[in-house]
């Protein structure tokens, strides 16, 4: 997350818009390897909600120090609300539930890119934006691609099916949370703004753990330090700051399109860290979801 204005800040705004699909898709994909490494260690619902507390203690030492504006208006707190809920609860609930049953970081990470299509398909009837058929086929293609993938390593046993089902609800929970902040949230101050999400996430997820993790566990363990310390530095301030800035001055369909790029990151960092299987059909699959990300992008 950065708190230059890149829309108007010159040179280094545009550098900074320039770098933040590079740096997004490469710390995202992270994400997924920090929570297959923490879950050993903790309860799922209990590990997110440690994770978002600590996001926010800092976020809003961050905002003290940068003297940013809050948000003011209760409409305004409600929405924060929604999007925090829905992209920080919802969405990384579904996919560290997911692993902890057994699904791998690879397969989590190849469901939830899918929302590309539900973004691209659902942005021209709410925000009004223009999805060009290069666009769509692109977005066929990503979708092919991972569904190579997906097939290969989900199978159809009742686990599989049960963890890919919490992914799906997921990937539904991060797509309506674009288009929310994007139709809803696009001028609230990027710092203050991310901080008020993550306290409403907090309490959301703590609401989670009360209701569905009654014998809520951590083992404070260094690989689980470390997980949940690159999770908050890196991913809740780093990556869900980018997103947010991405989401803010890029078109909906393109920025969410991105996700497509993460499943092959994160496929590469569990093979070399997990020694998760990354065969033949992998590969090609995860080659034809590039282009398709590539066509999605195409700004002509």
């Amino acid at each position: 997350m950065t708190s230059v204005q890149p829309g108007g800040g010159g040179a280094q705004g545009s550098i900074w818009l320039a770098l933040a699909p590079v740096l997004f898709v490469l710390l995202w994909s992270t994400g997924f390897i920090g929570a297959k490494l923490g879950i050993p260690y903790a309860s799922p619902l209990l590990f997110l909600a440690v994770r978002f507390v600590a996001s926010t203690l800092l976020l809003f030492l961050w905002v003290l120090a940068a003297g940013e504006r809050w948000p003011r208006g209760l409409r305004l707190y409600l929405d924060l609300a929604v999007v925090g809920t829905l992209l920080h609860t919802v969405y990384l609930g579904g996919v560290y539930v997911a692993i902890s049953w057994g699904l791998e970081a690879g397969s989590s990470a190849l469901i939830v890119s899918l929302q590309p299509v539900l973004v691209a398909a659902s942005a021209g009837v709410l925000l009004g934006e223009r999805v060009r058929p290069l666009q769509w086929l692109g977005l066929v293609l990503g979708v092919a691609g991972v569904a190579l993938v997906v097939y290969r390593k989900v199978g159809l046993s009742t686990e599989g099916l049960a963890a890919a089902a919490l992914c799906v609800g997921a990937l539904l929970a991060i797509s309506a949370a674009i288009l929310y902040q994007k139709r809803r949230l696009t001028d609230v101050p990027l710092i203050s703004g991310s901080a008020l999400q993550f306290l409403f996430a907090s309490l959301t997820s703590g609401l989670a753990v009360v209701l569905f993790e009654p014998d809520a566990w951590i083992v404070w363990s260094l690989d689980f330090v470390i997980a949940l310390a690159w999770l908050v530095l890196a991913l809740s301030l780093g990556a869900v700051g980018l997103f947010l800035l991405m989401v803010r001055h890029g078109a909906a369909s393109r920025v969410s399109s991105l996700f497509f790029l993460v499943p092959p990151c994160t496929a590469v960092m569990a093979w070399a860290f997990f020694g998760e299987e990354l065969g033949w059909l992998e590969l090609v699959g995860m080659a034809v979801a590039v282009v398709g990300v590539a066509l999605v992008n195409r700004k002509t």
